[in-house]
């Protein structure tokens, strides 16, 4: 009998099947394309709590997304896409919880290969949201949404971006927050994004897929789904697992005793663990691709940069100091 036969029948996991690392993992693609001076995440040592204000039956919740609005005119980001520079956003935004939003993730660090990008629940469940308010399983979404931009930068994040989102939680009146992550930047800034809402008096969880990033980060409630990233909210096509993570989600609000609290999803992605082996692991990839790789992401950079500057500079115009 094989080991993965004898490890089923003990109801054992794959030797593979466990949490992926992406912190090495992006480090050591980024190592073999060439760029020196791997990227250090953020890491804190104490972790800021704010326990429930008034049960969430009475709360107002705020959603907190790292998904763009899709742009006709930026090219491909629907499902199958490959990652579009041109299609992200650098700048805080905000749009009304009362109706659907086209949303998509377009971002590098999404698991292309073993996820469709079709169903928009699984990264931004603001329907489900609406449906639980009616069901008075919360008390009421707040007016608004707000996209988090996914800087590569700490200080733009600490600095700007927060401080935004923070501002427009409170204007709306928000009590508590769930923050949806994608890519590996995403679980970042939305973990300092957590951290801050909860210092301003905001409770948090944070529902993503990168464990050892938002641990490392430090937030004080995390939903971990051991799911290819860009699944945070559940799995496609899947209404009921969508459900039972948002309920999840809901049910650490409330349940959470202290900072740092984790809880993984039950729910699993595939009886087959093997695709936690392809995700940017340079071990998988051909030698002769290593060049065309190293070019498509200078090339990605390139454009970010450019429209960064852009709105930066659109910014500056219409708020001159």
């Amino acid at each position: 009998m094989r080991e993965t036969d004898v490890n089923a029948a003990e109801g054992l996991a794959e030797p593979d099947d466990s949490p992926i690392l992406y912190m090495q993992r992006t480090r050591d693609w980024y190592l073999a394309l060439g760029y020196g001076n791997p990227y250090r995440y953020a890491h804190y040592r104490d972790v800021p709590f704010q326990a429930l204000a008034k049960p969430l039956a009475e709360s107002s919740v705020a959603l907190l997304t790292t998904a763009a609005p899709y742009q006709p005119d930026k090219g491909p980001q629907g499902p199958g896409a490959p990652y579009n520079a041109a299609a992200k956003f650098y700048t805080v935004y905000s749009g009304n919880t009362g109706h659907d939003h086209d949303l998509r993730i377009s971002h590098v660090g999404i698991d292309r290969k073993h996820t469709s990008m079709e169903d928009s629940g699984t990264w931004f469940p603001l329907p489900l949201l609406r449906k639980f308010a009616a069901e008075g399983r919360i008390g009421r979404l707040a007016p608004r949404f707000h996209g988090v931009p996914t800087n590569r930068s700490q200080r733009t994040t600490a600095e700007v971006d927060i401080p935004e989102v923070v501002a427009r939680c409170q204007t709306d009146g928000a009590d508590v927050a769930i923050l949806v992550a994608n890519c590996p930047i995403c679980h970042q800034a939305l973990a300092m994004t957590a951290r801050a809402l909860e210092a301003a008096g905001i409770a948090t969880v944070l529902m993503g897929c990168a464990k050892d990033i938002v641990e490392h980060v430090g937030v004080p409630r995390f939903l971990f789904s051991d799911f290819p990233l860009g699944n945070g909210a559940g799995r496609p096509h899947d209404p009921e697992s969508q459900r039972q993570t948002l309920e999840l989600a809901l049910n650490l609000l409330e349940a959470a005793p202290a900072a740092r609290t984790t809880l993984q999803s039950p729910l699993v992605w595939s009886s087959d663990a093997s695709w936690k082996l392809d995700f940017s692991n340079i071990e998988r990839v051909a030698p002769e691709e290593l060049a065309r790789l190293r070019a498509e992401s200078d090339q990605a950079k390139a454009t970010a940069k450019a429209i960064r500057e852009a709105e930066e500079a659109s910014t500056s115009t219409r708020n001159p100091i």
